[in-house]
């Protein structure tokens, strides 16, 4: 074969790749939007069923007395891991702290200082929160227990747990306004 017929032989070979590429991307690609089409149908029609129990836990506020969950049952609470170095929870604080005064009688906040010992104490927390002047009620994570119980990997993490102990949603990160009171209306009745 003559360096011609290899050019043109080579070009026809890279064209039938192109083209066996793009209609195997293009079945593919519909197999996949239809396939992911079906699961968010079942995760929203398994969402409707299958509720997600709010593990208990025990946690301090601030004289040292043993503060559960489960003794808030039957209350929607709004569930809020943070410490006082965590720059992003320090950004949401004011946040909740707004909407704590708009929403304390129907809604419960339990604002979690998870408190390590060394980097976050109990004394850091409790004085970040008196320095910014915020109302709401916090309570210390001192036996990691509730960051524990649902696998905090990162703060802030915010949890919305509805009047039946159920978990509805979720917010890893800081969380404005908007996302904030979303999921508070997604927990009242």
């Amino acid at each position: 074969m003559n360096t011609k017929t290899k050019t043109i032989l080579g070009i026809i070979l890279f064209a039938a790749f192109l083209g066996i590429a793009y209609f195997a991307y293009a079945a593919l690609s519909s197999n996949y939007k239809t396939n992911n089409e079906n699961l968010a149908e079942k995760s929203t029609s398994q969402q409707e069923v299958k509720k997600i129990p709010a593990p208990d836990f025990t946690v301090f506020d601030a004289q040292g007395n043993k503060v559960k969950l489960s003794d808030f049952a039957g209350q929607p609470v709004v569930l809020n891991f943070w410490a006082s170095w965590c720059p992003p929870c320090k950004a949401e604080m004011p946040i909740f702290n707004e909407v704590y005064a708009d929403s304390k009688n129907d809604i419960v906040f339990l604002m979690i200082d998870l408190v390590d010992g060394q980097r976050e104490t109990q004394a850091k927390g409790q004085q970040y929160v008196d320095d910014q002047g915020f109302s709401f009620p916090i309570y210390f994570d001192n036996d990691q227990e509730a960051g524990s119980a649902y696998k905090i990997s990162a703060i802030p993490t915010t949890l919305f747990i509805d009047s039946d102990g159920n978990i509805v949603s979720s917010n890893q990160g800081a969380i404005n306004k908007e996302a904030l009171i979303s999921g508070i209306d997604s927990i009242k009745k």
